[in-house]
């Protein structure tokens, strides 16, 4: 396409009348998702290179994007029963509400019990392996009642899949649920029984589920429910059980994702399991965490776009991410969100299709967690005050979720200057999205260009902001 008929094409897409609307969140300042700004296009020639610019390009259009959300564990749901009739209004709207919220869409939750959770439990009596016990009344004192909330605030319509942290004790090589240990052979197909017995009981109280992981973080034994996979491994128990189990019960058409782990080991997982066409076919994708910065390097970020471009039929599906080493006195550190924002237009540059983030509420101490693993949330409620504390990574993360809304595509965008990282998506209403990051001490004046027009923006220093067009 030549440059003046890109030029046209834009033209058909805007006009010099078509208002740009701009929300803003700012360090030192009283910024939140605020509106900031409306702007219109003007006409726009070649910038030079002194100019900061940010080029979208509608004609250029890429994955399409399933949602964002969090995760609702045992440890929201008790916390989240603590709170006052208004507190627990104001949670569920805050984070499930399009118009007075940030409209989250996608949920994920446990099988049974996480390292986020008061204790260890299962769904079944220890050594039943025909699963004759199988039941989930433990979910339905704090989990359920929640997650039907917030299903009911988005609308009646949430995606929601679930993750295993460990099978039972009696099944595994180590005789418990923490710290590693592999499925044993012999309970393979009792263990995938009991992902189809999940399924169908949430079903049946009339929380739909989109799908489920294999196993949460196979690479990582911890002090908490941990279970040990390799790329064989899960490749066998995939082809062999778990994707057959899943078709013979009449679950063929919920997704089954692979790895769920960080992104520095999911190029090897991707090789193994979508090479081989027998696994490939019961998998819908794959899922990644954003802890590959324990080793002391950088997020990477590379390796999600490796996965992408090697095997383009395949979903990539971020899982969790949450600020490690929970410390009260950095509620509002703004390093946290920010990592948020880098991650998200990374990921989705990258070809990913869903953020998932992890525990939605926690207490004021990071919990509650029968491992003592404290970590951060976007909301912490202050049991002892009974207040809710909204963290700045909550509304990093609403740059993203409260305007950028499922089936939505996206758009070719970049930058010409590295401290301003940028995105885009098209809604299916036909308006444009294009979130911008500045992580650096300066307020920066950038160009919003598209084809022969542009619009002028001023960011402040450590913001992130919304231009929705």
């Amino acid at each position: 396409m030549s440059f003046s008929s890109y030029g046209q094409e834009i033209q058909k897409l805007y006009s010099k009348e078509k208002l740009i609307q701009v929300f803003t969140t700012a360090e030192n300042t009283d910024l939140r998702l605020t509106p900031t700004n409306n702007l219109n296009f003007i006409p726009s020639q070649q910038p030079i290179e002194s100019e900061i610019s940010v080029y979208v390009n509608p004609t250029q259009s890429f994955q399409n994007f399933m949602g964002i959300g969090g995760a609702i564990t045992d440890a929201s749901a008790e916390v989240f029963a603590k709170l006052s009739a208004v507190k627990q209004a104001e949670l569920i709207t805050a984070y499930y509400d399009k118009k007075n919220g940030i409209g989250y869409s996608l949920l994920r939750t446990s099988i049974h019990s996480s390292d986020f959770a008061s204790e260890s439990y299962t769904y079944i009596q220890e050594g039943d392996q025909e699963l004759k016990t199988f039941s989930i009344d433990h979910d339905k004192k704090y989990r359920i009642p929640m997650i039907k909330r917030a299903i009911q605030s988005a609308g009646g319509n949430l995606l929601l899949y679930a993750s295993p942290w460990s099978p039972p004790s009696f099944m595994k090589s180590n005789k418990t649920m923490l710290k590693g240990g592999t499925l044993l052979p012999e309970f393979y197909q009792a263990w995938a029984n009991y992902y189809a017995k999940f399924v169908k009981a949430y079903e049946k109280e009339g929380m739909p589920i989109w799908g489920i992981t294999i196993q949460n973080e196979p690479m990582a034994t911890q002090t908490w429910e941990s279970c040990l996979f390799t790329a064989d491994a899960e490749r066998n128990f995939l082809k062999n059980y778990l994707g057959p189990t899943m078709q013979k019960e009449g679950l063929s058409s919920k997704k089954i994702v692979v790895w769920d782990h960080n992104r520095d080991l999911m190029n090897y997982r991707a090789n193994v399991i979508f090479d081989d066409p027998e696994a490939s076919k019961y998998a819908w994708g794959m899922g990644f965490h954003w802890y590959e910065t324990w080793s002391g390097g950088q997020p990477m970020f590379d390796n999600v776009r490796k996965v992408y471009e090697a095997y383009p039929s395949k979903n990539l599906l971020f899982t969790e991410g949450c600020v490690e080493r929970f410390d009260a006195k950095k509620y509002q550190f703004w390093g946290n969100a920010e990592r948020y924002g880098t991650s998200m237009i990374n990921d989705f540059n990258n070809g990913t299709v869903g953020w998932t983030d992890w525990n939605i509420l926690l207490d004021e101490n990071g919990g509650p967690n029968h491992k003592g693993n404290f970590c951060f949330a976007p909301i912490h409620a202050d049991m002892k005050t009974g207040e809710l504390i909204y963290t700045p990574s909550y509304y990093y993360i609403g740059h993203f979720s409260k305007f950028i809304r499922p089936d939505a595509k996206r758009i070719s965008t970049a930058s010409s200057r590295s401290n301003l990282l940028s995105t885009t998506f098209k809604n299916l209403d036909g308006s444009f999205v294009t979130v911008v990051m500045n992580s650096s001490s300066d307020k920066i004046k950038y160009n919003l260009i598209l084809g022969t027009e542009k619009t002028i923006v001023e960011i402040p220093p450590h913001a992130i902001q919304t231009l929705v067009y």
